[in-house]
């Protein structure tokens, strides 16, 4: 397992992260997403860690809480010392009927952070990410308590999830500004049937070295191979919650082109969309959440897969966005100079 840098910190992080979300669901929503409880989630931790994953991903919000104290737990039983693993976890979503128990005001932050630490039963959180953006909150409160928990210890570094371009570098300008713990991390949805990222975000992160944790890299499991154009599929979680909004009908076509090159490589058609992101270099770690073992284990190969450059072609020119304003006039009139960057 390759590990990379996570942004501009001195961090690294295993090229796939396992994800906890299907952990301890009970109804509605996260009874649907996953209902793995203390036994099975223990499985899948000691699964990655034997893979060479270092890098864990919860959010508070994930089964109201339980998602990280069966993780906490399943790391206490594991064979690995807490510094040798890099424990991410998330806030921002409802934790209550209270108008201050969500959001990124301080006060919420405070508390949230806290309620993980005990959950997770760690003394701090490697990388604490706001799961969402609050038009409620000022930025700059935000921005600071997330400061302050690193200066008392509890934190270790800070990113953002679901965050639009400019909100990412409103942030970023902040933190520069007022010399405070600088952004690390963006946590956000991409895969090869969804690459809008590519429009504002993907170049941003770039250009400002923030790394990039990809979330629903199957897209919620449209693109595991169950899916076809007939519309029969196996039991999935689509079937019960169909998220995050797919062009089905495009994404047939890249999974028929996937279909192509995972049987001349004899592996899964997941396993293609995934090393399709392992390719793509915005990308830091790349999440993944399973159900059993064995699916964990077939998403873990893809670290393995090797796309070639026509591979990529093809993959590329099925998936290509769509042309759009200002995407393709700055194109037409950064020409001119390209030209002169092509022959240095």
């Amino acid at each position: 397992m390759k590990t990379k840098r996570l942004g501009n910190s001195g961090l690294f992080v295993s090229e796939m992260c396992l994800g906890t979300m299907t952990f301890g669901g009970s109804e509605g929503l996260w009874g649907m997403i996953g209902q793995l409880r203390q036994p099975e989630a223990n499985t899948l931790v000691h699964t990655a860690l034997d893979q060479g994953i270092n890098f864990i991903d919860t959010a508070n919000v994930y089964a109201q809480g339980a998602s990280e104290e069966i993780l906490g737990a399943a790391i206490k039983s594991a064979p690995v010392a807490r510094e040798d693993l890099v424990l991410a976890t998330k806030s921002g979503g409802v934790m209550g009927s209270s108008p201050n128990a969500r959001g990124a005001s301080r006060g919420h932050i405070y508390q949230q952070v806290h309620a993980s630490l005990k959950r997770l039963n760690t003394d701090y959180i490697d990388l604490y990410q706001i799961h969402a953006f609050d038009p409620a909150t000022p930025m700059e409160e935000t921005l600071h308590a997330l400061h302050d928990l690193v200066q008392q210890g509890h934190l270790r570094y800070v990113g953002l999830s679901n965050w639009a371009a400019w909100q990412i570098m409103k942030a970023v300008g902040i933190t520069q500004a007022r010399q405070l713990m600088p952004i690390t991390s963006l946590q956000a949805y991409y895969t090869i049937a969804g690459r809008d990222l590519e429009r504002e975000v993907a170049p941003m992160l770039l250009s400002e070295g923030l790394g990039l944790m990809v979330w629903s890299p199957l897209a919620g499991g449209f693109l595991s191979g169950k899916y076809d154009r007939t519309g029969k599929a196996q039991d999935g979680r689509r079937q019960n919650f169909d998220f995050p909004p797919v062009n089905k009908e495009k994404a047939y076509n890249i999974i028929e082109v996937m279909q192509g090159i995972a049987a001349s490589k004899d592996c899964s058609v997941a396993q293609i969309a995934l090393a399709w992101l392992l390719h793509q270099p915005v990308v830091t770690s790349v999440i993944v959440g399973a159900k059993r073992q064995d699916q964990l284990l077939d998403n873990i190969g893809a670290a393995n897969i090797e796309l070639s450059t026509e591979e990529l072609a093809q993959l590329d020119a099925v998936s290509a966005l769509p042309a759009e304003y200002p995407g393709w006039m700055l194109k037409r009139q950064g020409e001119y100079r390209d030209h002169f960057l092509q022959t240095q």
